[in-house]
């Protein structure tokens, strides 16, 4: 189980970007950057000044963010064991 997993929050809880920020420890600068490259979550806009994501959203992004850094390091560890011959 992903540590992700274990919050308590409701995948439906609604996220201010502060809450966002602290969750993943990215500055509310980097998610905005993000957003707008497409590496994060578009939020939800409720009005023109307030924008929000659910909980469910940042928890599937960063699962996927854990899995693929996973794979990445069992890739590498693969790589360097083939090429020290074992």
């Amino acid at each position: 189980m992903n540590p992700v997993d274990e919050l308590n929050p409701s995948d439906d809880q609604l996220l201010r970007i502060e809450a966002a920020s602290q969750l993943t420890t990215l500055s509310k600068s980097c998610i905005n950057l993000w957003v707008a490259q497409g590496k994060f979550p578009q939020p939800l806009s409720l009005s023109k000044t307030v924008k929000v994501w659910r909980m469910g959203q940042i928890r599937s992004w960063m699962n996927d963010l854990f899995e693929s850094q996973a794979g990445d390091t069992h890739d590498s560890r693969s790589l360097n064991d083939s090429r020290e011959g074992k």
